[in-house]
């Protein structure tokens, strides 16, 4: 693919940035540095917004919600602005008791009071092992060095300050233009496994510097959550201290966009690729994945349907398996669309694995298997499922299951 300007690609409404980051939008800068919570590698990473940012959330169902997904829910329901975010990797800070929430306070204090902050401006965020209390003086030691090194605006290094177990830095930005205005949206993610999200994923910040009122901001996030980030399963597991948050500062100066507006459909769709592409990317980084795996499924009833059947599908740890395995399994395939709970006539179903059919009016067909193993065998697997007997459609993606899933959470804690 060529790039040209810093754009990779061109849509109808918008564009697509190959250099662009959370801090493409106007007035965002963020960082990331090593404070020892790690033994090495980045474990401390912040978001700066100019000025206060309209803030919409989501968060984990998750009934164990960490102490920085409590002490963040404070700060957006205040007011529903955010001007900081500060984020630690390596621990979680969840399921620790009084001193968990007391520390997650001291966080949005320290941070708060460093870069001269409302504490109720500033998001926590924390991922990592459960059950064990942050090291405060190294983070707070951590804290004391932002102020410097704000200075430097460094997105890529808070790409890597907010990784676990994940294999590569994700990200994304778009541009698009809005009454005259260039309006910029930028995305940072991380997660591979436990991911089964309900509300959020694991973790996802986007920025953007769009002018919007703050209840039409929140009611954008959880639209496109729903078919992004909701859509999404590596391991079947939810986080304690799953969220997305999503700031909007006004500073590409734009009329005020509403739900109303002329240009609210070209925003959506803005929107809804960052966090397609953010949640895409999680899903090819599942601990041990060796494959992306996108289900398509059409001709039921809504698109809630549809999308509730494409997610048990990619959550079925028999269809994994069968995947890594690069085997055309077909009847785990329908195994797991029977068990989706969802009203569906199983005598209309056809399933195709990318452009091989191998299942037609419920039942199985001849197929050439070479040929259907050698889309198994790509890094993209495309499964397609259609019912023929209503205009509802959706897609949820997920990864194989591999050996080293196994070996990468046996040894999690060591």
């Amino acid at each position: 693919m060529k790039t040209y300007n810093n754009v990779t690609e061109t849509y109808s409404s918008f564009s697509v940035l190959h250099q662009g980051s959370v801090t493409t939008p106007k007035g965002f800068r963020a960082g990331g540095m090593h404070c020892g919570i790690k033994r090495k590698r980045k474990d401390l990473g912040w978001i700066y917004s100019e000025v206060p940012a309209d803030a919409a959330a989501v968060y984990t169902m998750n009934t164990f919600q960490a102490a920085p997904l409590i002490v963040t829910k404070e700060s957006v329901t205040k007011e529903g602005k955010l001007q900081g975010i500060i984020v630690n990797s390596g621990k979680a800070n969840a399921c620790t008791g009084p001193k968990g929430l007391e520390d997650a306070y001291e966080m949005r204090r320290q941070f708060s009071s460093e870069l001269g902050l409302a504490e109720h401006h500033v998001a926590v965020v924390s991922t990592g092992l459960i059950g064990e209390n942050l090291p405060m003086d190294k983070i707070n030691q951590g804290l004391r060095q932002i102020p410097e090194s704000l200075k430097r605006n460094a997105p890529e290094d808070f790409e890597k300050a907010i990784l676990t177990t994940d294999t590569f830095s994700k990200k994304v930005a778009v541009q698009f233009e809005m009454n005259g205005k260039t309006v910029s949206i930028g995305g940072a993610a991380k997660g591979s496994g436990m991911i089964h999200p309900n509300m959020a994923t694991m973790l996802g910040f986007i920025t953007t510097d769009i002018n919007i009122e703050q209840r039409d901001l929140q009611t954008a996030l959880r639209e496109v959550t729903n078919q992004t980030f909701n859509a999404i399963s590596v391991d079947g597991d939810t986080s304690t201290n799953d969220m997305v948050l999503l700031l909007a500062n006004g500073l590409a100066q734009n009329e005020k966009l509403t739900k109303e507006s002329d240009m609210w459909n070209n925003f959506i769709a803005a929107l809804q690729f960052v966090c397609e592409s953010l949640a895409k990317q999680i899903a090819r980084d599942g601990e041990g994945a060796t494959k992306l795996v996108e289900v398509q499924v059409t001709g039921v009833a809504t698109d809630q349907s549809a999308r509730n059947i494409a997610k048990t599908i990619i959550s079925s740890n028999l269809v994994k398996t069968a995947i890594f395995g690069e085997d055309p399994n077909w009847g785990r395939i329908v195994c797991a669309i029977g068990y989706s709970e969802e009203q569906i006539d199983p005598t209309n179903l056809s399933i195709s694995i990318g452009t091989v059919e191998i299942v037609k009016k419920g039942l199985p067909i001849s197929f050439n298997e070479e040929e259907a193993i050698f889309h198994l065998e790509k890094e993209h697997v495309y499964i397609h499922v259609d019912f023929d007997q209503g205009n509802g459609s959706g897609k949820a993606w997920g990864c194989d299951l591999s050996y080293n899933y196994v070996r990468i959470n046996a040894s999690y804690r060591t």
